[in-house]
């Protein structure tokens, strides 16, 4: 199998510079690095993410992956194996791949997910780059050389967390998704800018160096604008033309690609579900540190509880960036990640969409079904589960929770109370209780 040097990146990657020393900050991104060898971690452990589940099938012939023509290869057969839907593509054009040769605005990079895996396609590359979700050890990296042979083999990469641990991953192994900066004065300012978005960022300043399909009023993105190829050398601000575009025909040949779209509703969501996906991992791994460690002092206490007030609000959507207009996918995706529930008796998903103010219409993270979250240690888990509780039976009422309205958290605790197995007691009973 060829080890050429991959970055596997949602969006893109920095230069950073690791400290071998756990070290709580003010904010989780002031943490450069954790140790993988960590007795509580030891990420080189053999991983049970779906990914690592499909590599046991295919060495034991239970399945087989099917090479495909167009220069898909594997694609679509890896896709299918790991149950992610084509209408999930996303399109990035953004020199931020070590593939960077294939990529340009007429050949992007197309990335598909669902909760638990990334797949990256690159026109022409040589590989498959993959991120999947373990419950406890974060992001796992892997390979597929495109080249067609009678045993395809999956490669785990750990040489990618060059990029894929560090603060804009919260110092764990994670994912992350950028946008790019245009340069907004010629001369002044020689070097544009490439910063990590999620549901907090400002609409105007999401998506430079994608595309993006989809209507959304009078909001402004940075998507679109082919100017910006390179996250250090972009071009200047984009176009009328490059807003609600519903069709990328005449800017390359879709046809190339598995879907024509690059869906503006599950770039949002993509968004949400990344750094939310890197909280889960953070948190779980300074628990297990802490109690390995035998660190139960206030100072440690204090900094964990607010490391999961941090991850409760977030998925609260506390700090969401309201849409001030409907926004609008042109694929599949807003029906069939819906669709995907669980739902109570009422037909009600937290996966139910918004899109007029808000990303969902209940605000609270379709993550807490996840097998991360799951998987967070007792103290971690308990704490989550009282904190939300709290808020959602209306117990805190405090400013930082102002924007859940009595309604968004009544329909929120009946959803999670039909849904999600496992409740403590206490959510079993009246609210008023």
């Amino acid at each position: 199998m060829s080890r050429r040097a991959l970055y596997v990146t949602i969006a893109s990657a920095a230069v950073l510079i690791f400290v071998s020393a756990l070290a709580f900050g003010d904010r989780l991104e002031d943490t450069l690095y954790i140790p993988l060898d960590h007795p509580a971690i030891r990420y080189n452990q053999e991983p049970s993410d779906p990914v690592a589940r499909l590599e046991k099938r295919l060495e034991n012939g239970q399945v087989k992956l099917d090479y495909a023509p167009n220069g898909w290869g594997y694609l679509p057969s890896v896709l299918k194996h790991l149950d992610i839907n084509i209408d999930s593509q996303v399109l990035v054009f953004s020199k931020t791949s070590i593939q960077t040769a294939h990529i340009n605005p007429r050949t992007p990079r197309a990335l598909y997910f669902n909760d638990n895996v990334a797949v990256g396609y690159v026109q022409g590359g040589d590989l498959l780059e993959i991120a999947a979700l373990d419950p406890k050890l974060g992001a796992v990296l892997y390979s597929l050389d495109q080249d067609e042979t009678a045993k395809p083999e999956l490669s785990r990469r750990d040489d990618c967390l060059r990029c894929h641990q560090g603060p804009v991953t919260l110092a764990v192994p994670g994912l992350l998704v950028s946008s790019v900066h245009p340069r907004s004065h010629e001369g002044s300012e020689p070097h544009g800018s490439a910063f990590m978005t999620d549901q907090s960022t400002a609409f105007k300043e999401r998506w430079g160096g994608w595309y993006v399909t989809g209507t959304h009023g009078p909001q402004l993105h940075l998507g679109n604008n082919v100017a910006l190829v390179d996250p250090i050398h972009p071009g200047g601000p984009g176009s009328p033309d490059t807003q609600n575009v519903t069709s990328l025909k005449e800017l390359f040949d879709t046809s190339r690609y598995l879907a024509p779209t690059s869906d503006i509703v599950a770039l949002l969501t993509l968004e949400h579900q990344t750094r939310m996906t890197n909280l889960l991992t953070r948190i779980g791994w300074d628990v297990r540190i802490a109690e390995a460690d035998h660190k139960n002092d206030e100072a440690t206490r204090k900094q964990l509880d607010a490391e999961i007030e941090e991850m409760v609000g977030y998925m609260l959507f506390t700090n969401e960036e309201p849409l001030t207009a409907p926004v609008t996918g042109v694929s599949s995706f807003t029906r069939t990640f819906a669709a995907r529930g669980p739902k109570d008796q009422q037909g009600r998903s937290l996966r139910d969409f918004d899109l007029k103010t808000r990303i969902f219409r209940y605000p609270l993270s379709y993550m807490i079904y996840s097998a991360a979250f799951d998987s967070l240690p007792k103290y971690a888990s308990d704490r989550v589960y009282r904190r939300l509780f709290e808020v959602l039976s209306g117990k805190d009422q405090t400013e930082a929770y102002g924007r859940l309205s009595t309604e968004d958290r009544k329909d929120i605790l009946e959803i999670v109370r039909a849904t999600k197995p496992n409740l403590p007691d206490y959510w079993k009973v009246s609210s008023s209780n």
